[in-house]
């Protein structure tokens, strides 16, 4: 697996920078049938495209309009790869031209620069969230591949600035600001992101992913496990730095009798393991938590280095969000989709399925 590919069997490789002509991708390994057109893709991109999430979003405005060059015919994927583009028509390249010798506090500016020698210190390249419309651009089509096996998607906000939600209603989430799974939390929310947006700062969060309708029996018992394949995918979202899995660290503080699942003639009466079992999906339910780091740019002041070692101070501009969150949940939900559409394709593969 190379380091822009993420799959066995259904592969997303993808390209581009934040401020460069445009950003894009190939699914290879989808099967042929599946129905898909730009419009199915586009819906989710304008659920992260920048300008989205209120108080939280930045002010940088992009149409994310997606182009489908290959792959479909008629309405129906073809069995060939699926490329897709989608263009930069925003970019404020002139922001950035000040800090060009300078390492961002946060950012990956110091280790690309110690990885290549060589950086795009505009809006950080390739390192940039705007990478990630690639990944939901691939995550649409592995969920049309997952629609049709009766399996759905949904990415939700448990946690922002430290404020939990309750998780009441996870499907309506999908329509509602920040994703919110409890449209009780979400007043206190905008009121946190004002508050913190007027104090020039950021907030982290939680957002948890889940889905639904799984076959039992995804995912490999030792080292391609179904939960060390889903924290990879979560965690390759540069944002992210923590995942749990199901009951996730509350089963470190728990005992045996509390933490185990018990099983009745209908089936399990919980699910603190999160539809997951010795790597293996169980049927149940599959749910994950991711938790997302502040954004780094800030209008504040910090302390850095130049890229000849002196030590200044640097106020970071250009726009930015206050939060990842709400434009991290489709994202998230995509790395999820892709996972469960790879282990669905090795599955087959083994003969285990008809």
């Amino acid at each position: 697996m190379s380091g822009n590919t993420f799959g066995e069997l259904f592969k997303l490789t993808t390209f581009g920078e934040s401020h460069g002509a445009g950003l894009g991708g190939v699914v290879d390994g989808c099967p042929a049938g599946i129905s898909l057109d730009e419009s199915i893709i586009q819906r989710e991109l304008d659920r992260r495209r920048p300008g989205q999430g209120g108080p939280s979003a930045t002010s940088r405005n992009e149409p994310d309009q997606v182009r489908l060059l290959s792959g479909v015919f008629e309405g129906k994927t073809t069995g060939t790869p699926i490329g897709f583009y989608v263009e930069n028509t925003n970019q404020r390249s002139h922001d950035y031209s000040k800090i060009k010798d300078v390492f961002r506090p946060g950012h990956a500016d110091f280790t690309y620069n110690a990885k290549y020698g060589f950086r795009d210190y505009r809006g950080g390249g390739r390192a940039s969230g705007r990478e990630t419309v690639s990944r939901v651009a691939g995550g649409a089509i592995a969920q049309e591949l997952l629609r049709t096996e009766g399996i759905s998607i949904y990415a939700y906000t448990v946690e922002l600035g430290g404020i939990p939600a309750k998780v009441t209603d996870f499907e309506g989430a999908q329509d509602r600001p920040f994703f919110s799974p409890d449209p009780d939390v979400i007043d206190k929310w905008m009121a946190h992101v004002e508050e913190v947006k007027s104090e020039e700062d950021t907030l982290g969060g939680v957002v948890e992913v889940r889905a639904t309708c799984l076959p039992a029996g995804l995912g490999e018992p030792v080292f391609g496990k179904f939960d060390a394949r889903l924290a990879h995918a979560l965690m390759s979202v540069g944002a992210v730095k923590g995942v749990e899995i199901g009951s996730g660290m509350a089963a470190a503080r728990s005992r045996g009798s509390q933490n185990n699942d018990p099983i009745g003639k209908d089936g399990f009466l919980s699910n603190n393991a999160g539809g997951i079992l010795g790597g293996i999906s169980s049927g149940q339910d599959v749910v994950a938590r991711a938790y997302i780091k502040p954004i780094p740019s800030i209008l504040q002041e910090q302390q850095t280095v130049t890229t000849r070692g002196e030590e200044t101070f640097i106020m970071v501009g250009g726009r930015h969000d206050i939060s990842a969150i709400p434009r991290i949940n489709p994202v998230l939900k995509a790395m999820l989709a892709l996972t469960v559409a790879d282990l669905l394709l090795l599955d087959r593969r083994l003969g285990v399925r008809d």
